[in-house]
């Protein structure tokens, strides 16, 4: 008999419990709709009050939207500023740009200084007002009136610009200048426009008026080498900034704005046209009436003469000292902020480049609508003797060698051709087909539109075929065209690429960008057997005792082998023949063995050509800053044109030395000779001199000048410094080397 539960109290009550619950959650649920209904007709009356129609609401409608979109701006802006502020974390960050150093070419010439110069700043309550006032005038009339950034000043220079059709005024402050020397490069993005704009807030906030504007007349770039405007009052006028005249001080507060094009030792009618404006902008600032220029605009300043002047090799300094700078952050130079550096550069082979560059530009440019072209030349071991960044340092300080992302086009594919051959499936005579390919939607076709059937893999990268490079792609990942290239990438980190390389189908035929740089380190890697390296300047690092405190033989990174020397021995075979009978034809150089490769992208927007020999690597590119497509300008055209002029120089008198796997036995050097500014037949120097050659060569220059056969201002003729090398650096007998 089942046992009924209804019947028992402790049932009844548990029921009466929950009827009592039930009853309470709907009693409450009912009074909180109830209360709710009342709030909400309580707020929707509040709420009348600020109902708005007609162009009141438009007006609310707008600024709601506006402060949305400000909102969101702002986070993305913090985001994109993230890497200011880290630039700013570290405690000593002023002290980290406090370095002065003086840079010798590898002859141990003097070719420009670098930082500030500790040992003659002024304070700014010794400079003359009109010193401030030009300088105030013309870079920024409202310093002392804005938090960093002035909006009124940019909007002022906008419309000035607008109505000239061209950039007329900047718009930058003196503290966003003041943030750019400090804290970054000269590349033009809109990343570093933010960067400076948060560093100008930054140093706003940390730093007085009067501090902010001592730092930027210290830190400043005034040309001739000299950095700050007292140094630049001693180069030009022989006197300190306290002593000079108002004409004077005009062209010094000029060379702010370009101090390579208004240099005075160099241009002096563009020196004193920019320094008439200058004083024209005291007048309009107020600061000065007409009749107290009148003197000035009469009796222009003129500088000291300082004899014959050269350019100076600013491309090549800019990276120089970025090198010595981070050595001094990561300790390897002491705590001695003075420097003299003697750096690899070949002060001649630098004006080569340059000349020929304005030359071929000059000659060219014009009809082959190419108006940029960038050069570096590099030792095998990674001492960079030459850097020219860009057609004129004047017009633009941007260094396309080191900064420029550029589509190296079909100069990419050794990187292709090697990753084959590592693979173990191809040899240099290995057959291939050119044939028509695609992968998906993209089929890729050879320049010119023809294709070459079966043939060997060195002929394909002789007439840089394309269908070959992507196919090479799928085999060497087996099957799988990603797989394939991510091993490319891979090969390309090997070698020293640093750019991002992101995966794309069109990666093995050049459409990732790369800068110069990347290129000349990794092809650095075929010219001395497979050794990874690493660029640099310095040779050597002096502190101000004169101590040596690094050695790049002592204490320089060591080139590093990361590929197995017979496979580029093969690569340098297959890449000889480019030059041979290839795209390469125009670089070919006399009785040298050449080895390299043509780079071409679409639209001929980019023209590269990457080659070696045994002495040195070069890589020369030629494009426009805009990316405006040139007139059918090809890798083969001026870029190898370009880098045979370039380096038919370079191996003027040296050593000969044989490609991986090739023999010096048909090689003969060129002529040792070439005609100096006076005339002089003279020899090109082939190994670095010692510092003790270069003290004696001082000590040899002497003696000539002072028995007059050197001349006053002229520099020491090459011979003697062929002759000193002869007696202090011993000559070393050119390996004759065979890898097959």
């Amino acid at each position: 008999m089942a046992y009924d539960f209804s019947k028992a109290r402790w049932f009844r009550a548990l029921r009466n419990a929950l009827l009592a619950f039930d009853s309470w959650i709907d009693s409450t649920i009912y009074s909180a709709g109830v209360e709710s209904g009342e709030l909400w007709r309580d707020f929707s009356s509040f709420m009348e009050r600020f109902h708005a129609r007609g162009a009141t609401r438009f007006a609310a409608d707008l600024a709601c939207e506006g402060l949305t979109l400000g909102v969101f701006g702002g986070l993305v802006i913090v985001a994109l500023a993230q890497p200011a502020f880290r630039l700013t974390g570290a405690r000593d960050w002023l002290k980290q740009t406090d370095l002065a150093v003086t840079f010798q070419d590898r002859y141990g010439k003097e070719v420009g200084r670098r930082g500030i110069l500790h040992d003659d700043a002024v304070p700014l309550d010794e400079y003359p007002d009109y010193v401030i006032q030009a300088v105030l005038a013309t870079e920024d009339r409202r310093f002392y009136d804005h938090w960093g950034v002035d909006p009124i000043g940019l909007l002022r220079a906008l419309t000035v610009n607008a109505r000239a059709s061209g950039v007329v005024q900047g718009g930058s402050t003196l503290t966003q200048q003041l943030a750019k020397n400090l804290f970054l490069s000269n590349e033009r993005t809109l990343t570093r426009k933010i960067n400076e704009a948060f560093l100008a807030f930054w140093l706003e906030s940390h730093l007085t008026k009067k501090q902010i504007l001592r730092l930027y007349l210290d830190r400043a770039y005034m040309g001739g080498g000299t950095f700050g405007i007292q140094a630049a009052a001693q180069f030009y006028f022989g006197r300190s900034i306290k002593d000079v005249t108002l004409a004077q001080a005009a062209m010094l507060a000029g060379l702010f704005k370009a101090p390579t094009k208004f240099a005075p030792h160099v241009n002096l009618p563009a020196a004193r046209a920019r320094a008439n404006e200058v004083l024209n902008n005291m007048v309009v600032a107020g600061y000065l009436q007409e009749n107290q220029i009148a003197d000035a605009l009469r009796h222009p300043a003129s500088p000291v003469d300082r004899g014959p002047v050269g350019s100076a090799p600013d491309w090549y300094l800019d990276w120089a000292f970025n090198e010595v700078r981070a050595l001094a952050d990561a300790g390897k130079l002491g705590k001695d902020r003075v420097l003299t550096v003697r750096a690899a550069l070949d002060s001649g082979l630098q004006q080569k480049i340059e000349d020929t560059i304005d030359q071929m530009l000059r000659e060219n440019g014009p009809s082959a609508n190419a108006h940029q072209a960038a050069a570096i030349v590099l030792e095998p071991d990674g001492a960079v003797r030459a850097l020219v960044g860009g057609r004129d340092y004047a017009v633009s300080q941007f260094n396309r060698v080191t900064d420029a992302l550029r589509q190296p086009g079909s100069s990419f594919k050794p990187y292709v051709y090697l990753t084959a051959l590592m693979s173990g499936k191809f040899t240099p005579d290995t057959e291939v087909v050119d044939a028509p390919i695609c992968l998906g939607n993209w089929c890729p076709k050879n320049y010119g539109g023809k294709y070459w059937g079966r043939l060997p893999l060195w002929e394909a990268l002789a007439h840089s075929l394309n269908t070959v490079a992507v196919r090479l792609s799928i085999a060497v990942g087996d099957g799988n065209a990603r797989l394939g290239r991510k091993r490319i990438i891979a090969t390309a980190r090997r070698l020293g690429v640093t750019a991002p390389l992101p995966d794309t189908q069109s990666l093995p035929l050049g459409a990732d960008e790369l800068k110069p740089m990347d290129q000349a380190t990794a092809y650095s890697a075929f010219a001395n057997g497979g050794k990874r390296i690493a660029p640099y300047a310095a040779l050597e690092i002096y502190n101000s005792r004169g101590e040596l405190v690094y050695s790049h033989d002592r204490d320089g990174e060591k080139p590093l082998q990361v590929v197995d020397p017979r496979y580029v021995v093969e690569l340098v075979s297959m890449m000889h023949e480019v030059v041979q009978q290839g795209t390469g034809r125009r670089a070919q150089l006399p009785g040298i063995e050449v080895a390299g490769k043509t780079g071409t992208t679409n639209d001929y927007k980019d023209a590269w050509f990457c080659g070696y020999t045994g002495n040195f690597v070069g890589v020369v590119w030629y494009g426009n800053d805009d990316s405006e497509p040139m007139n059918k300008v090809t890798g083969g055209t001026l870029p190898a044109a370009t880098w045979h002029d370039i380096m038919q120089y370079a191996h003027t008198g040296v050593d000969l030395k044989p490609l991986p796997g090739m023999t010096l036995e048909a090689q003969q050097a060129p002529p040792a000779q070439a005609a100096d500014a006076g005339g002089v037949q003279v020899l090109k120097p082939r190994e670095q001199l010692s510092r003790k050659a270069s003290e004696a060569l001082g000590t040899i220059e002497n003696l000539m000048k002072s028995s007059g056969e050197i001349h006053g201002g002229l520099e020491l003729p090459r011979r003697h410094y062929a002759q000193a090398e002869t007696v202090f650096a011993p000559r070393r007998l050119s390996p004759v080397i065979d890898l097959r």
